[in-house]
């Protein structure tokens, strides 16, 4: 499939398409048509008055003039300096996503650049011709500067591409491509890296990877609740409604579809001395909702970033070329740090009733661990470990980035936003997430299963039916990282809401 550059806004789900997918870009013709008219406008100027980035140096030495006849050397030098990252390469999805929305704001038309800057971005996403960008060196502003370097260095036929057998020149990956590598003229090394592409792409990934695991955090959280011999009236949608926030809703609808009709939850519902679960279980749906909350805050900054354009200066279409300051990451910093904070949450109720589940004196019958033969068997003990370990490191990893800034390039660029940090350890709280997640599935699970003869929901059936695909049922240790990979694998690979989705209708 193609996604479409029409010189307007484009969707996280495209982003996700491009970036994870493979589907391919493509420019339309009134993409071009925009860039060609402000190309004109960039062409006028370099003749005439000094502007930034077009006949002047940059940042501190914007103050700088420079000849007619050093202005390619001016572009190569910016992205040749400008290429100073170091660390391990960024994921392929990130560089993926970052070269499609770079090509998406020039195909605005504001940027100033001529059409075969978008349209080589473009068939380097296409070809799979993947620029090797190192983690460390943005600070989210004046945008992703030296990720974006990286990116426009392979452009002209410089830097490193990822391949299947590891590193190679980039010269050499264009030419079995069959893309010519490009001489940037004015403007246009400036409008490659002005951009808040690598947070903005990062952010989206998150968003999707977001949506999802809050769906299956109530999948698991229903089956803890059936392990528990919990109740399901807290979640009744009257009593939902006297605290009326979205999220909460639509968290406790997913928790009463999958609990839906379940024997387990009917079998105590009359005649058991407690009166009220713990917190980690009566109040699933604040916790977890106040995130759904949270994700549609994000998730509109996202979509708002998406129909933006990013750079300085821009190109506008009366012939102005003014300096703003739309590279500046701060709105996505935030937003990152504040997902952060709320996914870090919901990996830790989840946590708690993993603990439950496993602790014989709250776990109402259930033998230790979950253990076979408790004492020469240890069960699923060291799980709680391994999710408590990913708690911790979520609950650092939830300090937010966006509050500290460095002042770079002589004080000129004197606040920055370290909305690429922020985005980085977004990545890393999703993945501690989803694993929490999936030793949160395995144990829930278990104990489900320990509950026989009485079954489960057909909701929460559905999911242990999928993991007893990968994971075997109650039984003797086995070697639990295994089985805990193969979930976690399960549910990076959105199986699981489709599968609980067949019997218990839509989730949320």
């Amino acid at each position: 499939m193609n996604v479409l550059l029409d010189g307007t806004g484009v969707t996280v789900a495209d982003v996700v398409a491009v970036a994870r997918k493979g589907h391919r870009v493509d420019l339309t013709p009134e993409s071009i048509e925009r860039m060609r008219k402000a190309r004109s406008i960039v062409e006028n100027l370099a003749e005439g008055d000094p502007a930034y980035g077009i006949s002047t140096g940059f940042g501190a030495l914007a103050t700088t003039a420079i000849p007619a006849q050093r202005r390619v050397d001016l572009q190569r030098s910016l992205i040749r300096s400008h290429s100073g990252g170091m660390g391990v390469p960024v994921e392929t999805e990130v560089v993926r996503a970052m070269m499609f929305l770079r090509a998406r704001t020039l195909a605005m038309g504001l940027s100033g650049t001529r059409p075969v800057v978008a349209r080589t971005l473009a068939r380097m996403v296409n070809e799979g011709v993947i620029p090797v960008v190192p983690e460390h060196g943005s600070l989210g502003a004046s945008g992703d500067l030296a990720p974006l370097a990286h990116v426009a260095l392979v452009l002209t036929g410089e830097g490193e591409v990822l391949g299947d057998h590891g590193r190679s020149g980039a010269a050499e990956a264009l030419a079995e491509a069959g893309i010519t590598p490009l001489v940037l003229a004015e403007k246009e090394g400036l409008a490659l890296t002005n951009g808040t592409d690598g947070i903005l792409g990062m952010l989206c990934l998150a968003v999707h990877d977001a949506c999802h695991l809050l769906t299956v955090a109530d999948i698991t959280a229903a089956l803890s609740v059936e392990g528990l011999l919990a109740t399901d009236r807290a979640f009744a949608s009257d009593l939902q409604t006297l605290r009326p926030h979205r999220g909460q809703a639509c968290s406790a609808t997913n928790l009463r579809l999958v609990l839906a009709g379940s024997p387990i939850v009917a079998s105590h519902r009359t005649g058991d001395v407690r009166v009220q679960d713990a917190y980690s279980v009566r109040c699933t749906p604040q916790v977890n909702g106040a995130a759904r909350d949270t994700l549609d805050f994000v998730a509109g900054v996202a979509e708002r970033e998406l129909e933006s354009a990013i750079d300085n200066p821009m190109v506008l279409p009366d012939g102005r070329v003014e300096s703003c300051g739309n590279f500046h990451g701060a709105p996505l910093g935030l937003a990152a740090d504040f997902l952060a904070i709320a996914l870090a949450e919901v990996g830790a109720i989840a946590e708690r009733r993993i603990d439950r589940l496993l602790d014989q004196n709250r776990s109402h019958g259930l033998p230790p661990f979950l253990a076979d033969d408790p004492g020469v068997d240890s069960g699923l003990m060291i799980g709680q470990y391994t999710a408590a370990a990913m708690c911790a490191e979520n609950r650092r990893l939830a300090a937010p980035a966006s509050v500290d800034s460095y002042p770079t390039s002589a004080m000129q660029e004197d606040h920055v936003s370290m909305g690429w940090s922020a985005a980085r350890k977004l990545r890393r709280v999703i993945e501690n997430l989803r694993r929490i997640l999936a030793i949160e599935w395995v144990t829930a699970a278990r104990a489900v299963d320990l509950r026989r003869p009485l079954e489960p929901a057909a909701g929460t059936g559905a999911a242990i039916d999928l993991l007893r695909t990968q994971v075997p049922g109650p039984g003797p240790d086995r070697v639990l990282s295994t089985e805990l990979l193969a979930a976690e694998t399960l549910l990076a690979n959105e199986m699981l809401v489709d599968a609980v989705e067949r019997p218990a209708g839509a989730l949320a």
